[in-house]
Parts: C-alpha cells; sequence; structure tokens
C-alpha cells in the first residue's frame, strides 16, 4: 500500500502579507533565546537562495524532523523522513510568521520555487497587481 503524499507547493501565486500584520517593512525574524526560530530559519533559506527552494524543500527543512536529520544521513534516511513528514498534510507557507508577523510576501513561480519580497518594496507592489498570478493573503495572526 502507498502513502499518499500531501504537498505545499503553489505555483504562479503571490501570498500576500496578513491583513492584520504590523510590520510596516520586511523585518528579519529575530532569534528566540539565542537560537533562530522556524520563521528565521525560513527567512535564512528564502533569503540566501531565492527560487532555489520549493514550499515543500522549506516546510521540511525548518521543520523539527527535518533540523534532527544527521549532516551525515543518507539520501535514502532523508527521502524517507520527508515521506513520513508529507504523509500528512501540512501547514504551508500562508501560515508562516513571514507573511502572518514579519512583512513579507511569498512569490512562488511557475515551477513551484519559492521568494520572498518586503511589503514596502516596489517588486511587492508589482507582484500585488500581476493579474497572471493567484492572489492570496497570509493568514491572520488573530480571529476577526
Amino acid at each position: 500500500m502507498t502513502t499518499q503524499m500531501h504537498t505545499t507547493n503553489c505555483f504562479n501565486t503571490f501570498i500576500r502579507v496578513a491583513e492584520d500584520c504590523r510590520a510596516p517593512t520586511g523585518e528579519e525574524p529575530p532569534l528566540r533565546a539565542g537560537k533562530p526560530t522556524v520563521a528565521c530559519l525560513q527567512y535564512l533559506m528564502i533569503a540566501k537562495a531565492p527560487y532555489k527552494y520549493t514550499s515543500d524543500d522549506v516546510i521540511f527543512a525548518t521543520s523539527a524532523p527535518g533540523r534532527e536529520l544527521a549532516v551525515k544521513a543518507t539520501k535514502a534516511e532523508k527521502q524517507a523522513a520527508r515521506e513520513a513528514f508529507f504523509s500528512r498534510g501540512q501547514a504551508c507557507m500562508r501560515a508562516s510568521s513571514l507573511g502572518k508577523r514579519f512583512g513579507w510576501g511569498v512569490h512562488a513561480d511557475s515551477e513551484g520555487r519559492i521568494a520572498i519580497y518586503a511589503i514596502d518594496s516596489n517588486r511587492y507592489q508589482a507582484l500585488v497587481r500581476d493579474p497572471k498570478l493567484t492572489q492570496v493573503r497570509a493568514m491572520r495572526s488573530k480571529r476577526a
């Protein structure tokens, strides 16, 4: 029996910041108690390599199971851990603090690779106006 694989990837989509996001510009997520948060890890991964990773790549790499993999883990071990992780549905980048709290929009290209743009940037505004993109909002931090 094969396990169904879920995905968080989206294509030709722009995830705008949440309606209740207070950040006037894109802010780098801070460390907490000297350690990087999930938002910090996501920010660093995407900002250092725009359009290199898919949402699934980022979500898995910054999850607890992804971070627990040893550097020396084999490719098969990494693939098995990823398959186990995505055997259940996972929260997508709409749920990330990058768009909910820190002022970053997430653009997914036609191949599902993602990049982030600060809410006050010209590129963010151009992506908001692009009729070829599916426009969605990051999830609100609080209920309406």
